[in-house]
């Protein structure tokens, strides 16, 4: 008779973690800002049918990468989740913090009991009515919870992403300015972080692609809503805020090629003017 094969727990956890990390890495990031009027929710989506961004409850949205069909399953729990408790207790008792800590209590049990972990990352967020009360939470595949301020990143490159929105955002923001800093963010190339003076430069000599209309899913939660603040941004809107956010972009500054070409001397240098202290010597020696 043979002996089983033994595999100790923290190899098992171990292989399962990868597992799951490394699907997510081969989806694209979804990045969530605060701004004065709400949070702003963008992420790459090509397909008009299949939505990584989705409202939850009034002032509740929810964002996710990974194996789509996992994530709409979840998705689709939380929408009964937060219903069935508006409808037993109150509408004010459904909150951000709730949804994500049922959410991690369903993750870390399915880490943990399932062969297969999900390959997922989410993040709640709720709308408060002033920028102090927002909540985002971001929730990983281990059932994991992070509070997060101003700003989240998840799935893809989710590192540099972060990098590049530590480097351009700020308190009360306008939309179109934190459309812009999320577009700089995910269009950042793996390993390269944008510089915060030139969001379109690779870091590397080369120019990253443009993200389109037609390759983005973007949506809102408006604070300035009292009741529904979930909207998707579409069509003429959102490609009056993509021209109005890459026309407030910076211009990048022209590369130094040395010092400027000088003619002939026709005679002595002029000495430099200095308008704060005296008149440098005539023979350009300084003293």
């Amino acid at each position: 008779m043979s002996m089983p094969f033994y595999v100790s727990p923290e190899q098992v956890m171990k292989d399962k973690a990868d597992y799951a990390r490394k699907g997510i890495a081969r989806g694209r990031s979804g990045v969530v800002i605060q701004y004065a009027g709400g949070i702003l929710f963008v992420a790459p989506n090509p397909s008009r049918a299949l939505h990584k961004i989705s409202e939850i409850y009034d002032r509740i949205a929810f964002a996710a990468v990974g194996r789509y069909n996992e994530y709409e399953n979840l998705r689709k729990a939380g929408v009964t989740y937060a219903d069935v408790t508006g409808y037993q207790f109150d509408r004010r008792d459904v909150t951000a913090r709730g949804i994500a800590n049922w959410y991690a209590q369903q993750l870390g049990q399915i880490f943990t009991e399932s062969s297969k972990p999900f390959e997922v990352e989410i993040i709640v967020a709720e709308a408060g009515e002033t920028t102090d009360a927002d909540q985002i939470y971001r929730i990983t595949f281990d059932g994991s919870v992070g509070d997060e301020h101003g700003y989240a990143a998840i799935g893809g490159q989710a590192d540099q992403v972060s990098t590049v929105l530590k480097e351009r955002y700020s308190d009360g923001m306008t939309l179109t300015e934190a459309l812009s800093a999320a577009l700089a963010a995910l269009a950042a190339p793996a390993g390269t972080a944008a510089p915060a003076g030139n969001p379109t430069s690779t870091g590397n000599g080369g120019e990253r692609p443009e993200l389109g209309t037609s390759q983005l899913e973007v949506a809102v939660l408006d604070r300035t809503r009292p009741h529904r603040t979930f909207r998707r941004l579409q069509g003429a809107r959102l490609e009056q805020l993509l021209a109005e956010s890459r026309a407030a972009e910076p211009a990048e500054a022209p590369e130094s090629a040395g010092p400027p070409e000088t003619g002939p001397a026709t005679g002595p240098a002029a000495p430099p003017s200095d308008p704060i202290g005296p008149s440098a010597p005539a023979d350009g020696n300084t003293p």
